[in-house]
């Protein structure tokens, strides 16, 4: 009996040995790890100090340089800005001034009269190499010399239309300078090339001229390759006097050429739907437009688009105006009509 305290005191002192030393290694593992966590943060934080020390050193290099230089790039920046204000203003400015000189659909010019001196400018389009239709014309429908000056007293100018030599200065080019001394029927487009692919941007040139140069009613464009009826367009005209917006033509549509290397191939086809047709228009043999139209051309030709043929691309920019258009079969050149104003020469 004397002998079982002993005994349980020394058990228990084992017990309470063991348990502090499971303690202790837990202690120890737990302030090893948390001394890694705090290194890892600490390393962490230094690393993030030195990447703010390194951005702030190369931002204040940066500011100091360009406080000291303008780059090319920032120079076209500022020069575009102050380009794109100008083209603001140049733009309300002409918007102002179609508006006082009658484009919008009802407004007519205010003069000293409620009509235009003249009726109607016709321009002839022509090339270089088209000096034999060009006197089949003189010597049928179109007056020459003295006539040509009555039928401008009448209020009509015609004249044969024509652009510049790739080469400016060759002979094509004198050739032309030449035939205009003697005849003085020709509108020379300075600005214009003259080859078949810029036909499109020949019409809007040719519109835009004519309307700067006279101050009409109507302003005709017409093919050297047609012989005309002048007294008949003459009165067709007068009909229509005093009618704005007015797109006249012998109107069609048509199937768009989408494949390369055909006849009447168009080059954005795609534009066109998948029908592939053009839009109404009028053929491009004899085409008129009121003088309200010609002023839209003129004011907004930088941004009007060309399609490959200069009728298509007339009848594009109509579309966006108040146009109206009038399909007249007097003027539909290929036609058997009996009282057209216009037939294949």
């Amino acid at each position: 009996m004397d002998t079982l305290p002993t005994t349980s005191s020394k058990s228990e002192r084992r017990s309470g040995r063991s348990k502090a030393a499971q303690t202790s290694k837990s202690s120890l593992v737990m302030a090893f790890f948390s001394c890694v966590a705090w290194l890892y943060v600490a390393g962490r934080l230094w690393q993030d100090a030195e990447n703010r020390n390194l951005l702030a050193t190369l931002l204040k290099k940066n500011s100091a340089q360009r406080s000291k230089v303008i780059t090319v790039e920032d120079k076209l920046m500022i020069l575009g800005c102050k380009d794109l204000e100008r083209r603001i203003v140049e733009a309300e400015m002409d918007l102002t001034l179609a508006k006082s000189q009658g484009f919008l659909k009802g407004q007519s010019q205010k003069s000293g009269s409620s009509d235009p001196k003249l009726l109607a400018v016709i321009g002839v389009y022509t090339g270089f190499g088209s000096k034999l239709r060009r006197n089949v014309a003189r010597g049928s429908w179109m007056p020459r010399g003295d006539a040509l000056k009555k039928l401008e007293e009448r209020g009509v100018v015609i004249r044969f239309v024509i652009g510049r030599s790739a080469n400016r200065g060759d002979s094509l080019d004198r050739n032309i300078d030449e035939e205009n001394r003697s005849t003085k029927d020709f509108l020379i487009l300075e600005g214009h090339e003259e080859a078949q692919e810029e036909l499109p941007k020949k019409a809007k040139i040719f519109f835009s001229t004519a309307v700067q140069n006279w101050d009409a009613d109507f302003y005709v464009k017409v093919d050297d390759s047609i012989d005309i009826d002048l007294e008949g367009l003459i009165d067709l005209l007068n009909r229509r006097r005093g009618q704005d917006g007015a797109y006249i033509g012998c109107m069609k549509s048509g199937e768009v050429i989408s494949e390369e290397g055909k006849a009447w191939y168009e080059p954005e086809w795609w534009k066109f739907g998948d029908e592939k047709s053009y839009f109404r228009h009028a053929a491009g043999s004899l085409v008129i437009i009121s003088k309200n139209l010609a002023q839209y051309i003129n004011i907004n030709s930088a941004s009007l688009k060309t399609y490959a043929y200069d009728d298509t691309s007339l009848g594009s920019w109509m579309m966006g105006v108040q146009a109206t258009y009038i399909d007249d079969i007097r003027l539909c050149c290929s036609s058997i009509s009996q009282d057209k104003v216009c037939s294949l020469a």
